[in-house]
């Protein structure tokens, strides 16, 4: 046992806690105990967050894989534009699928077991594409292969509800979105990496994107295994998904998911193919723009959680969505003036907005049902459990759907294109779907807001549960 691990094992015993399941076990854990996250909580919840962005920053590079493969494919693959916006929708549709089982493995085989294992599992796609990538492929093995990469997505939906459960209400904004921000800078990331593959060895050499990875992802499960913890206190609780399922705050916020999460997943898969189908742009021309997007909108989701920890989730993911119709109707602009220049700034803001409705809706989730925990007559502790209990299993619901989104885009795209070779129809709609989701934040959040008041329970330390959506 390593002194940092003997100093974090006392530290937990000291507040009252014990290992009964080996050293990589915490079997006590109450970040409301402000002594106790003072004295250790603290420390183990950042430490587990900083590899949790790792592990989830991979998987969101290989899960955005063929959004950067689909620029390698030349004629000579002889797949049209709207079959490469159904390649690089597939995996979109399978790691949305996955979110679900993946939310329930972190309690049944705890945080740090099911991330190694899900690290692990990122070898796989990643080797099947090193195998396929090549002319005279069939389009059905593409598909086949393209979909295996969908185990990318899930990780995102385990990495969130792992994290919910390390850190105070008080901090959840933050904690999510810096887990997810980082996991999110893994789209821009394999993009900028295949611009430089492109830029260098040429668009006939994708096998070296994937070589580049393979390691990275062994590294990430190393080092999951050897520092990161589970939390014993979160168990299994079949309950709390019924629970979840029947609320109808579970279903509303997976809707305006769908639009923060959704279309910042789907554009980025998308972009590089609507410029060389749009704009007529090369691979290599293309991948040098459709990394900026993904990077603004990866480092303001962060931002996003902050922002709605100091003013409320639901005043800025209405902002957002005002401001990402407006930024939709530019885009709109551009694409019937043929304007380059303003699509590219249009989109670019689409990308940064969805990036800070990303990190406020995800911080509404757990308020929204510890304020319903608190008019249920819940107080204290009681009240902060029951919350955490039902907004951990409603995450992965909420991402699930919320990742639909991103097929939605992009067989949307497939369908303008293959119509009129054109977005412009796919943006139009889009722009109508956040008026909607806009109107249903005022009514549901904003107009009579789901919230509840401070708790403050003195038990010998001082415990204060925040719940504001």
């Amino acid at each position: 046992m390593t002194a940092q691990t003997a100093t974090e094992t006392a530290a937990t015993r000291s507040t009252g806690g014990r290992v009964r399941r080996g050293r990589r076990w915490i079997e006590r854990w109450d970040p409301e105990d402000e002594a106790f996250w003072r004295e250790s909580g603290e420390r183990i919840a950042r430490r587990n967050l900083v590899l949790s962005v790792l592990t989830e920053h991979i998987g969101f590079s290989v899960w955005s894989l063929w959004s950067v493969m689909v620029l390698f494919m030349g004629p000579e693959y002889g797949i049209d534009p709207a079959g490469k916006f159904f390649l690089v929708a597939v995996p979109t549709a399978v790691g949305a699928v996955l979110r679900v089982p993946y939310t329930f493995a972190v309690a049944r085989f705890g945080g740090r077991n099911w991330t190694v294992f899900s690290a692990l599992l990122l070898v796989v796609p990643a080797v099947a594409a090193a195998i396929v990538m090549e002319p005279g492929t069939p389009y059905g093995v593409f598909l086949a292969v393209a979909a295996l990469a969908g185990v990318g997505g899930g990780n995102f939906a385990s990495s969130m509800t792992n994290i919910n459960a390390f850190f105070p209400l008080r901090r959840k904004g933050w904690a999510l979105g810096l887990n997810a921000g980082g996991g999110n800078l893994g789209v821009p990331v394999v993009q900028l990496l295949g611009l430089l593959v492109i830029g260098t060895a040429g668009a006939a050499r994708p096998r070296l994107v994937l070589a580049v990875y393979l390691p990275l992802i062994v590294l990430a499960a190393v080092l999951a295994a050897l520092f990161m913890d589970n939390l014993g206190p979160v168990a299994n609780d079949a309950g709390a998904a019924v629970a979840a399922a029947r609320d109808r705050h579970t279903w509303v916020m997976a809707l305006l998911y769908v639009g923060t999460f959704g279309s910042f997943i789907g554009y980025s898969f998308a972009f590089g193919l609507v410029l060389q189908s749009q704009f007529a742009r090369t691979p290599l021309q293309a991948a040098s723009l459709t990394f900026l997007g993904p990077l603004l909108g990866s480092l303001a989701r962060p931002a996003g959680g902050w922002l709605a920890d100091r003013y409320g989730g639901a005043r800025i993911t209405l902002g957002g969505f005002v401001a990402m119709g407006l930024a939709t109707g530019a885009v709109l602009a551009a694409s019937a003036a043929h304007s380059l220049s303003l699509f590219l700034a249009g989109f670019t803001a689409l990308f940064l907005l969805t990036g800070l409705g990303n990190g406020a809706t995800y911080k509404m989730i757990p308020g929204i049902f510890l304020a319903r925990a608190v008019h249920r007559g819940l107080a204290g502790e009681a009240a902060a459990a029951e919350g955490r209990r039902l907004s951990g299993a409603a995450m992965g619901l909420i991402g699930a759907v919320g990742a639909l989104g991103g097929l939605g885009i992009n067989l949307a795209f497939r369908e303008a294109f293959a119509a009129t070779g054109s977005g412009a129809g796919a943006f139009a709609a889009f722009l109508v779907f956040y008026v909607v989701c806009g109107v249903v934040t005022w009514a549901v959040y904003v107009r009579r807001p789901e919230r509840g008041t401070a708790v403050e329970e003195p038990d010998g330390a001082r415990r204060t549960v925040y719940a504001d959506v």
